[in-house]
């Protein structure tokens, strides 16, 4: 704890000078007849290519202000229901000019024959902001019928390998939050989860790869916020969208977004539902050595043909009350529901060590899978004083139900097809009850000189229960094995508290400070076995950003941040799952958290080119690794604290408009992962450079129609112990404005040239294998979607909750 009180005092001593970060603009709003207009659309705009810059609503006197605005020319538009759109002249700011107070801007109204207009606004694909970079789904017309997990695909930096992992600039450990709120799911879930959920419910996706101190300390390489959508409406508005897509297999969605406010209310939902049918074909070749003199013993060649099918149902439901002018009541309810079927024919074929064959097996894989999750936010927030301090609170509850009952046949031949032993079966029922608890409590005080001060209180609970039940058959008759069953229960407490400080040290240089500490307290128990654990720790996580603007054209930063990721809870349960007669998988309750050091040095040139420099030191990584015995030709896949993990890397990102009707947005990544590590008493050292490049192109063809082509692209790089070859994958689509700028249509072809197939292979200790995937990736979808409104922008916030790092930890069997 001196540690704490050190850096308390050094935030204590922190002063700041007046200047905010960038430049500021400020103005208002007016009728004719010189009344103030409340609640007006107002758009910060680049004069150069129309894009939007940042959005604001006119509030109570019609003043608006837009702060933290890099240096450039802009101007401002205005819209407000019953009055013609508004505009101020074209305005730069500089260093020299670095607060601008607009003329008040003058409404025209609408002659009253006019019915209602719908004002739209072009958003840029890709934002670049001070810490993080943000994704506007709808600007992509290649995302039409897409899922989350395909959006995330494409997403700067962004990259899902084989298994549904996600990591990013190259860095496993990714929290994956939803509005704010974690998503409480191991890899495969969560997973499982972004590919039932359609594009069409998504408004943004947050990258931040070095988040300040006010979020969870979870997330080793950062976080990911995907935002759905939710209007701000006096009066109602909404959507209706739906897409069929068809590849090897078909593939369709539907959703609807509406929300209503009036006077002290705001009422908001969005509903979907989605059916996917996927195939997958996977090969496998396993040589088998003796671990003492690495001769040959055997090789193992596996097909699997794989059949998925599923659907998945979304709803949220939310109000908000408006107790007073300072006080507003929340309510948000979630509910997911998706069965799932899936179906594995295997074959494998095991030869000798001179290549000829010996043995045959089939294999008939069949699961019967459901997730089910409810969880429900309360949130509040009071504005205390008219200098905008502010008090938030959030309470919530989220429990997943999950079951997943199994059933694995074996079928045994010789190398000539003759039957050489009796086939046998085995059952699983592995049901998955979790059970999470929040609260949270934030503060937040303005200071002088533009300053500001945050801080914070969380404390959660966990609860998970997995009762995991195998059965035998033997001669017609289910018998219980009681080896191969377990049952565990895993709790777990985190209490956190985070200070935050930033501001202005001169006219050219800004800061922000952050500490964070966190309290953990698990226990697990295997109740068949009765061993269990019981584990404390507490620790700090520092975080410091630093801003230089040199000039109107260069702008530099410099981050630092400790980060933490703790085990998915289906990695610490220690039951085995079976994929195969001869692969299966186990966790292991003896994991250790993993501690990452982040450090950033970026740099902005004239808004649109950003370059950065980052190094990341991992200790006690969390990686799956694979085991093997060669009598048995068995394979076992486990986590482990195996070793230490070093990257550094190059990043550079240009979002630019190339002309009126062409837009550029172009990413690239270059960096180099050094994984040290014992492995199965064996030293393993792998070491890796890889380029990652993701970019779009969209045209503007003419006012209602507009085309893109998007892809990525990237080279040979490790995951983990396995070397993956290359990959990517080139998108097309168009899109057509309809209906007076009310409907849309789009039509977007996935993988145009069926490139996005995985290869990779693993070789350390006697472990010497090779993986070759390929899915169903190509596919052409067509969607409409269809807005309607009546009513004047309002000024309802986004709330998150308090369960940041639990629900991204959540984890089953798949």
């Amino acid at each position: 704890m001196k540690q704490f009180s050190f850096l308390l005092f050094l935030v204590g001593l922190f002063s700041f000078r007046s200047q905010a970060q960038g430049g500021k603009v400020s103005g208002s709003v007016i009728d004719g007849s010189q009344k103030t207009i409340e609640s007006a659309t107002i758009s910060l705009i680049k004069a150069k290519d129309s894009s939007v810059v940042k959005y604001s609503v006119a509030g109570k006197e019609g003043a608006f202000v837009f702060d933290g605005i890099g240096y450039g020319k802009y101007l401002v538009t205005v819209s407000a229901v019953g009055h013609q759109k508004g505009y101020s002249p074209a305005f730069e700011l500089s260093a020299a000019n670095a607060t601008i107070q607009l003329k008040p801007i003058e409404l025209v109204p609408v002659s009253k024959s006019m019915t209602a207009v719908m004002v739209t606004a072009r958003k840029p694909l890709i934002e670049q902001r001070i810490d993080r970079t943000v994704v506007n789904v709808e600007a992509s017309v290649t995302n039409v019928g897409s899922t989350a997990m395909e959006v995330l695909e494409k997403s700067p930096g962004i990259s899902v390998d084989k298994d549904g992992n996600i990591s990013l600039k190259g860095k496993a450990g990714v929290m994956v939050l939803i509005d704010g709120r974690p998503t409480q799911l191991g890899s495969s879930d969560l997973a499982n989860l972004l590919r039932s959920m359609n594009a069409n419910q998504l408004d943004q996706v947050e990258i931040m790869t070095n988040p300040p101190a006010k979020f969870d300390a979870a997330g080793n390489a950062g976080i990911i916020n995907i935002k759905t959508k939710k209007n701000k409406m006096v009066g109602y508005n909404g959507s209706l969208n739906a897409s069929y897509g068809q590849g090897h297999l078909p593939k369709f969605n539907e959703g609807f977004n509406f929300n209503y406010r009036e006077g002290k209310w705001n009422l908001f939902t969005n509903l979907s539902h989605g059916y996917r049918e996927r195939d997958n074909r996977l090969t496998i070749q396993r040589n088998f050595t003796n671990e003492t003199t690495k001769a040959l013993v055997s090789h193992f060649d596996q097909v699997a043909s794989m059949k998925n099918s599923g659907s998945s149902y979304n709803a949220k439901l939310g109000a908000d009350f408006f107790a007073g002018k300072n006080t507003t009541l929340g309510i948000v309810l979630n509910g997911f529901s998706a069965p799932n079927s899936f179906v594995n024919h295997n074959t494998i074929d095991i030869s000798d060590k001179n290549g000829i064959l010996t043995s045959n097996t089939k294999a008939l894989s069949k699961q019967d899978e459901s997730w089910k999750n409810f969880s429900t936010n309360l949130n509040f927030r009071q504005v205390l004083d008219t200098a905008g301090k502010e008090l938030t609170a959030d309470l919530d509850y989220v429990t997943y139900d999950a079951y997943n009952n199994q059933s694995l046949s074996n079928y045994y031949y010789s190398a000539t097809g003759i039957e050489t032993k009796k086939g046998d079966t085995l059952y699983g029922r592995l049901p998955q009850n979790i059970d999470i608890y929040s609260g949270r409590i934030d503060y937040t005080m303005p200071l002088k000189k533009g300053a500001r001060f945050e801080a914070g209180l969380k404390t959660s609970w966990v609860r998970t229960d997995n009762d995991a039940a195998y059965d035998t058959l033997h001669n017609g008759t289910a018998i219980r094995d009681l080896n191969r069953s377990n049952h565990f229960v895993y709790e777990e407490n985190i209490n956190a508290a985070y200070v935050n400080l930033s501001g202005s040290l001169s006219k050219k240089i800004s800061a922000q400070l952050g500490l964070r500490v966190e309290n953990t307290n698990a226990k697990g128990n295997q109740l068949t076995t009765n061993e269990n654990f019981d584990r404390h720790y507490t620790q700090l996580f520092p975080t410091a950003f630093l801003q230089y603007t040199a000039n109107e054209k260069n702008t530099w930063g410099l981050n630092y941040g400790r980060r933490i990721r703790r085990p998915n809870y289906e990695s610490l349960n220690p039951f085995i799952e079976y994929l195969d007669r001869y692969t299966s998988q186990q966790g292991n309750p003896n994991l250790k958290p993993q501690f990452s050091h982040n450090v950033e040095l970026s740099h902005t040139y004239k808004g649109f080119l950003t370059t950065t420099l980052n190094y990341t030191q991992t200790n006690d990584i969390i990686q799956q690794v694979i085991e093997q015995n060669e009598a048995t030709n068995e394979t076992y896949v486990k986590q482990a604290n195996i070793a230490k993990q070093r990257q550094w890397g190059l990043s550079v990102s240009a979002n630019k408009s190339v002309t009126k009707w062409w837009t550029n947005s172009i990413y690239v990544n270059l960096f180099n992962n050094r994984f040290e590590g014992l492995v199965n008493n064996t030293n393993v050292t792998i070491d890796a450079t890889t380029l990652m490049l993701n970019g779009s192109q969209q045209f503007k063809l003419s006012k209602t129609f507009t085309a893109e082509v998007s892809g990525w692209y990237r080279t040979a790089g490790i995951e983990g112990v396995i070397k993956a070859s290359p990959m990517g994958a080139l998108n097309a689509g168009f899109s057509q404005q309809i209906w007076k700028d009310k409907g849309t249509i789009r039509l977007n072809v996935r993988d145009v040239f069926y490139t996005q197939g995985f290869k990779g292979q693993s070789q350390y200790g006697n472990v010497d294998a090779a993986f070759q995937e390929r899915n169903d990736s190509r596919v052409v979808t067509l969607g409409f979607s269809y807005r309607f409104s009546k009513g004047k922008v309002g000024g309802v916030k986004r709330r998150s909750s308090s369960a940041n790092d639990e629900q991204s930890r959540v984890g089953g069997g798949n």
